[in-house]
């Protein structure tokens, strides 16, 4: 045990060495690695663990993972290992976290935690149409990544929503696996940098609309095609489609650290340790500022953090290894 732990009159665990609060891939990864190194590890979510990833109906494109497997036994999985070995996770609302005197205190409508250490993993939310069908068809045609859907949707005919370097990057990706590609945006012009919004135009397999928006999705039991609405004349049309790409932008979890050092577009900055302009404090998945992000770009992430975080406390505890 790497540092004192306090217990309250329950005998719950009120200090621990290393809390994070996130419990998506990079939460997960965290906690494992956190737990095998001995430290005593809390593990915090709002919700069941997993984020992103319960959506996913075939995760098909982790290494090792072969066949394809449902993103919820994926995760339950991971969950399962964490807690072998020896972490603990809590299901709460984090009402804030703040850093005093070396130490950050959490405050949750479980209780309140205390650390040397702390991992923001709380993610990044796809921010959405609001278009009716879009809930409704989430993971049954309506996708927010395609390099983990695009092969679902091999040789048909999709839609990419958005005008960004994520769209025409992704509409370039689909184009390579699919039969056609439409991309729909509400501007005159794309938004994504030069060089990148050409390569869309000039794509045999790729057509535009632009001054569109998709006002709605449609199917039974899966997407079969979209509501379409001009932003100019307000005329609707119909567009048969087998799958929905949006890509209008993420939002990176950050509220509970607002002063943290950020990229233009609000993802928390670290170094290749993850380490935030904060002592003792990291960052890890898609709360980061990087060039990728994927399940396993996240797990990367956690298990550097949690690495990091065991020297730190070692380092408290005067532990050195020669």
């Amino acid at each position: 045990m790497l540092y004192n732990i306090n217990m309250d009159t329950t005998g719950n665990t009120t200090t621990f060495d290393f809390i994070i609060i996130g419990a998506g891939p990079a939460g997960l990864a965290a906690s494992q690695y956190a737990s095998r190194a001995n430290l005593r590890t809390l593990l915090i979510d709002q919700g069941l663990p997993g984020g992103q990833v319960t959506n996913i109906f075939e995760l098909a494109n982790y290494p090792g993972v072969f066949p394809a497997v449902n993103g919820q036994v994926w995760i339950q999985s991971m969950k399962d290992q964490a807690v072998a070995f020896g972490a603990k996770i809590i299901q709460a609302i984090v009402k804030s976290a703040e850093k005093n005197d070396g130490l950050f205190t959490v405050k949750t409508t479980a209780g309140d935690f205390v650390s040397p250490t702390l991992l923001m993993a709380t993610g990044a939310e796809h921010r959405k149409l609001g278009a009716p069908g879009e809930a409704e068809f989430s993971g049954r045609g309506v996708s927010y990544c395609a390099t983990c859907d695009g092969p679902f949707f091999r040789n048909k005919d999709v839609v990419v929503v958005g005008g960004g370097d994520s769209a025409c990057d992704e509409a370039n990706y689909l184009s390579t696996l699919c039969s056609h590609v439409t991309v729909v945006h509400r501007k005159s012009q794309f938004r994504a940098q030069k060089a990148v919004a050409e390569r869309v135009l000039s794509n045999p397999k790729i057509s535009v609309k632009f001054n569109s928006t998709v006002s709605a999705v449609k199917g039974e039991k899966k997407v079969s095609a979209v509501e379409l609405t001009d932003t100019v004349t307000g005329e609707k049309s119909e567009l048969e489609t087998s799958a929905v790409f949006i890509f209008v932008g993420m939002v990176p979890q950050t509220s509970l650290f607002p002063t943290l050092k950020t990229d233009e577009s609000g993802y928390v900055i670290t170094n290749e340790d993850m380490e935030t302009s904060v002592e003792g404090l990291y960052a890890a998945g898609d709360v980061r500022a990087k060039s990728f992000r994927q399940i396993v770009t996240a797990c990367a992430d956690g298990a550097i953090a949690a690495n990091q975080a065991a020297k730190f406390v070692r380092a408290l505890n005067n532990e050195v290894y020669k």
